[in-house]
């Protein structure tokens, strides 16, 4: 009797994603934030290092990266916390 449920509830989730396409929209986007606000925070190193380069920091890395990083991570929160929309209501 266990048995058979386990395998009738294994049997029902076959081929289908945990999330909807709206939820995987929002985890590209939010890893493509993220990638950005990566992107803009390196550089601004320097090629002597017996010189100081004040562009380490620059508002670009200091706020507006990290901001980036967190409204990417915001993104994927939010995509994971949504509910999948059922194509097929029950």
């Amino acid at each position: 009797m266990g048995e058979q449920k386990r395998k009738e509830v294994g049997s029902e989730n076959k081929g289908e994603f945990i999330f909807g396409k709206r939820n995987y929209k929002f985890m590209f986007i939010g890893l493509a934030i993220i990638v950005l606000g990566f992107i803009l925070m390196s550089g601004g190193g320097s090629d002597d290092p017996n010189v100081f380069s004040e562009a380490i920091f620059s508002w670009r890395r200091i706020r507006l990266a990290p901001a980036l990083v967190l409204i990417g991570f915001g993104f994927q929160i939010y995509a994971i916390l949504t509910r999948k929309e059922d194509s097929d209501p029950k």
